[in-house]
């Protein structure tokens, strides 16, 4: 059990080799977890990452009656019962991610509701654009101190137009459209990976959906769905966060089960800056010893874009390559909270806006930081293990959401890595 005191504490300057192999994703097995509700019985999600959102997320199934247990990385849900229609605030504050389970819950029985949902600080992400879905399907909202959800007279198919993209409104969008009476159409829909692994995962439901993948989503509704059985793919985050590690200790590892095409954009960056890559025998091997060209420009954008999610482990790559480098956030507004803890550290980064202007070839120290929100957290590890002398990283808290054996996974790449716990005599566990 982790706790809220955990931190990770890091000897930098080694550089990694070994191999690692890449954890279930985070992002694919949560709406999976979601789409559970929509039958009444036992499905399972294969080779799920045991991680604080997924525990998170399979406590709010509990809270609503449902049943679930765990062989080894299999997490079976049994929700024949869960059928209550209140999550409670204390989950739904932890997890933004929450709320898509209203789609969910109105498809099942009419209707939810929920506390607001929460989650790391990294920008306002409203929620507005769920509730625009929902009630196009025939939803009554009401947000007062909860949110509440109803519908009266059942859900029904419609067109749904986006005026942007939206992950999680695709997600709940496609949770309520599959069991509401008659077609849907989904425009201007979300094109990442977990929306194409989300609707895969509701076809082996029997769930009727075409055009995944694209910005158009076509949905024949279905009285009912039957027990979902899927393996979780591979967690493109966890992927690019190791070859970042990679990258700013000089490295050369390997990765096995890695997402194949999920990382282009990332990887396009990544050898901008020098970094080579091959595929061999279904790994990939990375090489981040000629990693020295900073980047004029690096743009967040929607999938097939670079994704957000790595931003902040590249800025931490990119403080170790001399010269001046430019990142411009186009998707959260609030998204560097690690920077300043990276300065802590020596490194040379001014914030103006949604734009990280780096000047980078200044060494990095060991310092105490603090992870503020999950990727940040992530970014912080990189540079520590980069970084001369020993690093202490409190806010474990944020890290364990996202990625399930980060300290292990190093150490066994050769990284100098610990997590210590404030309840331990010790006060460092060794890996």
């Amino acid at each position: 059990m982790k706790s809220l005191d955990d931190y990770i504490c890091i000897v930098g300057g080694k550089p990694l080799k070994g191999t690692i192999s890449v954890q279930g994703s985070k992002n694919a097995a949560l709406p999976m977890m979601a789409a559970s509700l929509l039958h009444r019985g036992v499905s399972v999600l294969k080779t799920c990452p045991r991680i604080a959102d997924v525990f998170c997320m399979e406590k709010i199934l509990q809270a609503l009656g449902a049943a679930t247990w765990w062989e080894d990385h299999d997490l079976y849900m049994d929700c024949t019962n869960a059928d209550k229609e209140e999550i409670p605030e204390m989950y739904t504050g932890r997890m933004r991610s929450s709320v898509i389970l209203l789609g969910a819950m109105l498809a099942r029985n009419g209707k939810g509701k929920l506390g607001y949902p929460g989650g790391c600080v990294i920008g306002s992400r409203p929620i507005d654009l769920h509730f625009y879905a929902l009630r196009q399907l025939g939803a009554v909202i009401q947000k007062d101190q909860v949110i509440q959800g109803t519908a009266p007279s059942g859900l029904w198919g419609n067109q749904i137009l986006f005026p942007k993209r939206s992950v999680g409104a695709t997600q709940q969008a496609i949770l309520a459209a599959v069991l509401a009476k008659g077609n849907t159409i989904i425009k201007n829909s979300a094109r990442e990976p977990e929306i194409l692994w989300l609707c895969r995962y509701l076809k082996t439901m029997g769930a009727q959906i075409t055009g995944e993948g694209t910005d158009c989503i076509f949905i024949e509704g279905r009285d009912e769905l039957g027990a979902g059985c899927m393996k979780i793919p591979p967690d493109r985050i966890v992927a690019g966060t190791y070859i970042c590690a990679a990258a700013a200790t000089r490295s050369e590892i390997t990765l096995e089960n890695v997402p194949e095409g999920e990382l282009d954009a990332f990887l396009d960056v990544y050898c901008k800056m020098g970094g080579q890559y091959k595929g061999k025998s279904g790994k990939l091997i990375v090489n981040g010893q000629n990693i020295h060209c900073p980047v004029k420009l690096l743009k967040t954008d929607v999938y097939p874009g670079f994704p957000t999610d790595l931003q902040s482990q590249v800025m931490s790559v990119l403080t170790t390559v001399t010269g001046k480098s430019l990142i411009r956030e186009q998707i959260f507004e609030d998204r560097y909270k690690a920077a300043g803890e990276l300065v802590k550290m020596g490194a040379h980064i001014n914030i103006c806006g949604r734009e990280a202007y780096i000047e980078g070839g200044y060494p990095l120290y060991g310092r105490q930081v603090t992870a503020r929100e999950l990727r940040g957290g992530a970014a912080l590890v990189i540079a520590a293990l980069c970084a001369k002398g020993t690093t202490k990283i409190s806010g474990y808290s944020f890290i364990s959401r996202g990625y399930e054996h980060i300290c292990q996974d190093l150490a066994g790449a050769g990284a100098r890595i610990s997590l210590g716990r404030a309840t331990d005599s010790q006060g460092i566990l060794e890996y």
